[in-house]
């Protein structure tokens, strides 16, 4: 059964990941591009999901735009917005989740001990969601026509990763410690009476 402490240990865990997931959205970084010009300037441009941002003019602009969207381009946009979609989700899954690790671990002993389950799979699903959007991030990174070699999987890409990994990590860790952790405050058995 599932101590306090897991609970807590796992919930700790859990934060981190949710900032790396908050932080992946935020930061206008899933793929980027670097180069060096003859005069020696350098010319960075990067994808966010919801912002496009180059060096060149020194700002970031919305993306995808309606301009983007036309003819061939159609499907690109409709994958992008997709994973801005279930990284949006995640984000509303993880509070959730949050809301559900404060009952169980507030809940008292009977709520720890069958709590784990719902625990256990919203993090699983978050993890799960969060990792079909970055692997349609990686498909359109590999497979479409913009994303010439010395494009770049970059910052926010990593976020997610990790913070998927993390989650679906945490879930395992408390559904192994339900069955192999002992129970907190059980009764003991007096000496010498059975």
């Amino acid at each position: 059964m599932t101590r306090r402490i897991v609970y807590a240990a796992a919930l700790v865990a859990f934060l981190a990941a949710s900032a790396l997931t908050l932080a992946s959205i935020i930061v206008p970084r899933w793929i980027s591009w670097d180069s060096q010009t003859t005069s020696g300037s350098r010319i960075h441009y990067t994808y966010g999901l919801h912002k496009r941002c180059s060096s060149l003019s020194g700002t970031c602009t919305h993306f995808p735009e309606d301009a983007d969207c036309h003819g061939g381009d159609r499907y690109f946009c409709s994958m992008w917005r997709s994973v801005g979609f279930l990284m949006n989700f995640a984000i509303v899954m993880e509070g959730m989740t949050f809301i559900a690790f404060l009952v169980v671990i507030l809940g008292g002993k009977q709520m720890r001990e069958r709590g784990w389950k719902v625990v256990s799979c919203m993090l699983l699903l978050a993890g799960v969601i969060q990792c079909a959007g970055m692997s349609l991030i990686a498909y359109l990174y590999d497979n479409d026509d913009r994303f010439f070699p010395g494009w770049k999987l970059d910052d926010s890409w990593i976020f997610c990763t990790i913070s998927w990994s993390v989650m679906v990590l945490t879930a395992a860790f408390i559904s192994a410690s339900a069955y192999l952790v002992a129970p907190e405050g059980g009764y003991e058995l007096i000496p010498g009476e059975y």
